[in-house]
């Protein structure tokens, strides 16, 4: 499994906008193959940093999602609410090394 986490930086005043995409891509996004869990926190002492936090059996079926033409295009509707692109870090969990699969 892997965990996707997408960095945005939220313009002001742009909080129900994101709101409603951020729904809007979660609930695509649950029905794409390879979706495990998900969720989404925005800053304590930031409120404009929001952090979205989701589970893949793969990094290639998030990636497969990332790619979709449909997340594609409410990203683009998500982008010009942003001070800055989004950044996506895909991590995997530490296994000992020589560990056996």
């Amino acid at each position: 499994m892997v965990r996707v986490i997408i960095e945005r930086k939220l313009k002001a005043g742009k909080e129900s906008e994101m709101w409603a995409l951020t729904h809007e891509l979660r609930s695509k996004g649950m029905r794409q193959p390879g979706y495990v869990s998900g969720e989404t926190l925005v800053g304590h002492d930031d409120p404009s940093l929001w952090i979205v936090i989701s589970t893949w059996l793969t990094a290639e079926l998030w990636q497969a999602w990332a790619n979709n033409p449909e997340r594609q295009a409410i990203a683009a509707r998500v982008a010009p609410l942003l001070t800055a692109p989004a950044r996506t870090t895909i991590l995997k969990f530490l296994e000992e090394p020589g560990a056996r699969k």
